[in-house]
């Protein structure tokens, strides 16, 4: 196997230091690629296709995951070329709990070495920015409305410092501005709400299992749409999802489809794997078992 790993040196947090404390020794195993700035996962990624290394690891959060996962889209062969490896270090990790990759760094590099291989869907999302056609992959997750909403709100300095209730906070001051009108054509399902989340995983948000029919592997996308979403939706939801770890029945309509368009009026912010991307209208699909992964 020859891996690289693309990772953060100033990334903070308790894993991250761990990380970095194993660095002589994980070097020893890989070669490692260290980013700067935004937008460098995504170009070490490409250059270590080119490279030919065959295991590309990305050792951050689900950010840095879709850096890493869109740097093998922009090579023309990379997903066949190149497996994808997880060493979570972000605050929540959605897509390696999706996959039972373990929480800690030295567990998940142990997982890396063992080399077990699956294909899963690869989701992709075409939209426009500055008048152009874009593309965008993602391994886990996708939304427009609030949720896209509260990443835009959500302060680097609470993130890190109180992870996953960063996000519950700026979800809050999101719930005070108006929320959008989002249609949603789903194959042959026609639905409009406030809030649209798209999975392909089952989670959504660390441990919230938001799409129960969803699976990896079969060739679908899963949304669920919100019809309203205000206090009173909040106040339904947030016990059983906190207690439970899902959504209480009859709040939000989901369907799975091949293709999902969606659309609204007015300005709305849309994100996967919990980074912006742009804005509606745009339509997202899947490329079958098309991903290769390393899991335990």
């Amino acid at each position: 196997m020859k891996s690289c790993v693309i990772f953060n040196p100033a990334a903070r947090g308790e894993k991250a230091r761990r990380f970095r404390r194993h660095l002589e020794e994980i070097g020893t195993q890989t070669t490692l690629k260290s980013t700067a700035s935004i937008g460098d996962a995504r170009r070490l990624a490409a250059e270590a296709v080119a490279e030919g290394f065959d295991t590309i690891i990305a050792a951050g959060g689900d950010g840095t995951l879709n850096e890493v996962l869109n740097g093998l889209g922009d090579v023309s062969d990379g997903f066949e070329r190149t497996r994808l490896g997880v060493l979570p270090l972000g605050t929540v990790n959605v897509f390696a709990r999706e996959l039972n990759i373990p929480r800690d760094v030295m567990s998940a590099w142990e997982v890396v070495q063992r080399n077990h291989e699956t294909r899963i869907d690869l989701p992709f999302v075409d939209f426009q920015l500055e008048a152009k056609e874009q593309r965008r992959y993602f391994a886990q997750l996708a939304g427009a409305g609030l949720d896209a909403r509260a990443v835009e709100l959500v302060a680097w300095n609470l993130k890190k410092r109180f992870g996953p209730l960063a996000y519950v906070w700026a979800g809050l001051q999101a719930l005070l501005r108006k929320a959008s009108s989002i249609e949603v054509n789903a194959d042959a399902h026609s639905l409009k709400g406030g809030l649209v989340l798209i999975g392909n995983g089952q989670l959504y948000g660390g441990q919230f299992r938001v799409f129960p029919q969803a699976d990896l592997r079969d060739g679908l996308l899963d949304v669920c749409v919100f019809p309203r979403v205000n206090w009173f939706v909040l106040a339904r939801c947030g016990p059983q999802l906190l207690l439970r770890g899902n959504l209480p029945a009859g709040v939000a309509k989901v369907v799975q489809a091949r293709t999902i368009k969606i659309s609204a009026a007015e300005r709305t912010p849309t994100e996967v794997d919990g980074e912006l991307f742009g804005q509606l209208p745009a339509t997202f699909s899947l490329m079958p078992s098309r991903l290769r992964v390393v899991i335990p």
